[in-house]
């Protein structure tokens, strides 16, 4: 039995203009409906295959500010994001996320700065500013993670060195442990190691089931690692 926050997605394309570029993406342009079957599903993909696009729209399509932050942020630096959240439609299932948070790397900054401004006696601000930027990114999450939430993330090791990834890792299992859901886009081969998670492509031009050993991130980084002096040397001579 599913009994993920978000069970599924569809997308109505008569919503989206035909002259929209969210047509001229090959993994998402025939893409009619997605099914989250695990309590953790990764978006996996080469950069600009639509992966970071659809968990935008996602988010903002379950509340979410677009760039970040809980459902009770609501600001814009700039107004960036398509307008494929309009088309989408989300099923949820019986149970209720007690809490949520849409995690960005490249926005972090804006949040963590509102963070500041939202603060009070009662809430006081965690300073991420005075924090370098990887261990501010680290105590965001983890100071968001909570039972029973629904957490969407996107490239959430882009300011992690690979021992704070495998502390994330460890904290996103235990809360996924708790009843959460996670649906991260990402390019860690580190994160897409966790055990018994749905990951799914956006490469050859279709989104679709993928393992974990054929994923681009493993199998470059498993190249590069057993065959670096080759690789180096067949690259650096070109």
């Amino acid at each position: 039995m599913n009994e993920q926050f978000i069970q599924r997605l569809s997308i109505d394309w008569n919503k989206i203009e035909q002259s929209s570029y969210l047509r001229k993406i090959e993994a998402i342009k025939d893409l009619d409906e997605l099914v989250f079957e695990k309590p953790i599903t990764f978006f996996v993909g080469e950069n600009g295959s639509g992966k970071s696009t659809l968990l935008e729209a996602l988010a903002i399509a379950c509340g979410f500010n677009p760039e970040g932050g809980t459902k009770n942020y609501s600001f814009s630096t700039y107004d960036s994001h398509s307008q494929l959240h309009e088309a989408i439609r989300v099923s949820k299932g019986f149970r209720k996320a007690k809490w949520g948070y849409f995690l960005r790397a490249e926005s972090f900054y804006n949040v963590a700065t509102k963070e500041e401004e939202y603060a009070d006696l009662v809430h006081p601000s965690e300073k991420y500013h005075e924090k370098s930027y990887g261990e501010s990114f680290l105590a965001l999450a983890q100071n968001q993670l909570r039972p029973n939430g629904l957490y969407l993330f996107d490239e959430p090791e882009a300011a992690l060195s690979p021992q704070r990834q495998l502390t994330l890792l460890m904290e996103i299992c235990s809360c996924a442990g708790q009843g959460s859901q996670f649906i991260i886009v990402t390019h860690s081969p580190i994160l897409l190691g966790i055990p018994n998670a749905q990951i799914i492509s956006f490469d050859d031009g279709a989104v679709h089931p993928c393992e974990y050993e054929d994923t681009e991130s493993y199998k470059v980084t498993e190249m590069f690692i057993n065959h670096r002096e080759i690789l180096l040397k067949r690259l650096l001579s070109e």
